[in-house]
């Protein structure tokens, strides 16, 4: 019969693991929330471990973990709570400030400063066989390796195991999802995140079956979080967004742009039988309106030849009739008539002429095969209204459908933001100093796209991040070329320092705002 250890997380073991497709960067970012909340009780200058659970930040300075993780802690004032990062060299000391022992869940308050990187909530259904990634400190870990309270203390990477959901179960109390990711003592308040790295649930205990380890863990639901951090007043980020693995948005991509280009050759051969048709009809019609003018030139010339001869002969006449005055009028007359009829053969239209008329005709007629690039309209200077294409999007920690940005030709934004070439795109690359984030947005003006891509990155890659972005200075915008080449400059040396897959990739389709 099976027996439930509630408020303690033990040991499982999985013979059959489901194969899970987690996407690497996605699990590294967020372990960097996870944190060891490590429980100690002090007498004087003595200090003895009393145990230890995990969690993880919803906030900067606000952690989530299970209540009976820091129960003790409430019953004895001797006992104090200690945050241990994942990173870092610094560990913080923790108060709880809220406390719902009903569906297992505490909220403690970072001290001594303690500022770390929130996950972001699933709110969305969890779909039965799902895989997932539970994360956190189990102890069997902490005791194969030997270590003391010392080492505890000290920031380490949490343990990552994988699993599929099993279901969703109700207890008593609160929601929970059954899942096969091993979890043991000390996984207590760790997360359960999907292939995103976002929050699912908190793993709070697991089964026992006749006194041996089962393959079930329970986790208190994102439902419950939410409500619990409700109730205590913290905004959290969250996202219904399915998850999207950076391979299929990839594939995707790439399938798309195949696609335009094959509507732009297709679009391009089009035109090039639709000229190729029309200088066809062109040189046709043209070829007869030349043979004809030059029929009539020649008719025109042999009557102007002929009148000519006949004024020579009347000339003759005149003489003989001793009318020297009517004569040289006449002989002028046939001289010009003549010089006409040379004038007007030679004048006749050349049968080279037909492809340089060809050519103009075809000029007035259709577009020049430069002048409409396949029928890309490029954005000019204005406002823009972007949409979300969720399609093209992979969405792990934003929920904004909408953007407003007012573009300049030159890579101004918003009137106060410059952007450098990248490309044929136009970018920034943002490196905050409270966030362990780096964002990079763009502008492609031909395709009217704007794109967001964010790293969530680890502490040492952030500030290696925050040391490149210190060599270049915070250009607002301007036409000045050697400002513009430095952005560009540290777009291209930041973007080399980051990993090759980004943790989000929004796609924003724009239109010109009417107002």
């Amino acid at each position: 019969m099976n027996r439930f250890l509630a408020f303690l997380a033990l040991a499982v073991s999985m013979l059959f693991a489901a194969p899970a497709h987690a996407d690497p960067a996605d699990i590294a970012a967020a372990s960097r929330s996870v944190v060891r909340v490590v429980l100690a009780a002090t007498d004087g200058d003595k200090v003895a471990f009393v145990g230890h659970g995990s969690g993880f930040a919803v906030a900067p300075d606000k952690i989530v973990t299970n209540a009976h993780v820091v129960e003790i802690a409430r019953q004895e004032r001797s006992v104090v709570i200690g945050i241990v990062p994942s990173q870092g060299g610094t560990s913080y000391g923790g108060k709880v400030i809220a406390y719902s022992p009903g569906n297992d869940l505490a909220l403690i308050q970072l001290q001594d400063g303690g500022r770390l990187p929130p996950m972001t909530v699933f709110s969305g259904p969890v779909a039965d066989g799902a895989n997932v990634v539970a994360v956190g400190y189990p102890g069997s870990v902490d005791r194969a390796q030997g270590l003391n309270l010392d080492d505890l203390v000290n920031p380490m990477s949490p343990v990552k195991t994988r699993g599929s959901v099993s279901g969703g179960r109700s207890t008593k109390q609160f929601d929970t999802i059954l899942h096969t990711a091993p979890i043991a003592s000390g996984n207590s308040g760790g997360p359960l995140i999907d292939n995103c790295g976002r929050i699912l649930g908190a793993n709070s205990f697991g089964s026992l079956s006749d006194g041996n380890d089962a393959e079930f863990g329970f986790a208190v639901s994102s439902r419950e979080i939410l409500s619990f951090l409700r109730k205590a007043g913290v905004k959290v980020g969250m996202t219904a967004t399915p998850c999207r693995s950076a391979a299929d948005i990839s594939l995707q991509e790439q399938r798309r742009e195949a696609a335009a280009r094959a509507k732009i050759e297709a679009a391009r051969k089009a035109e090039l039988a639709k000229r190729q048709q029309a200088e066809a009809k062109l040189r046709t019609t043209i070829s007869q309106d030349i043979i004809t003018e030059r029929e009539n030139r020649m008719a025109i010339a042999a009557l102007m030849l002929v009148l000519s001869l006949v004024a020579v002969g009347g000339v003759g006449y005149l003489m003989i009739q001793d009318k020297r005055t009517p004569a040289i009028g006449t002989a002028g007359g046939a001289a010009l008539l003549l010089v006409g009829a040379i004038i007007v053969f030679l004048s006749r239209p050349a049968f080279n002429e037909i492809d340089d008329r060809v050519a103009a005709a075809l000029k007035e007629q259709l577009p020049s095969e430069n002048g409409n690039n396949g029928g890309t309209v490029v954005a000019t200077t204005g406002k823009y209204q972007c949409r979300l294409n969720t399609e093209r999007s992979r969405i792990t920690v934003s929920q904004a459908d909408t953007l407003d940005i007012d573009w300049t030709e030159g890579g101004c934004v918003n009137g106060r933001t410059q952007y450098g070439r990248d490309g044929e795109k136009w970018s920034r690359i943002f490196v905050p100093n409270e966030e362990q984030t780096v964002t990079i947005s763009s502008f492609d003006p031909a395709s009217a796209e704007f794109t967001t891509e964010r790293y969530l990155l680890g502490l040492a890659a952030m500030n290696k991040a925050r040391e490149i972005r210190k060599q270049y200075g915070n250009r607002a915008c301007t036409s000045d070329e050697q400002a513009l080449s430095e952005i560009a400059e540290m777009v291209k040396a930041i973007r080399t320092e980051l990993p090759m897959q980004t943790n989000e990739r929004l796609v924003y389709e724009c239109e010109k705002s009417l107002q």
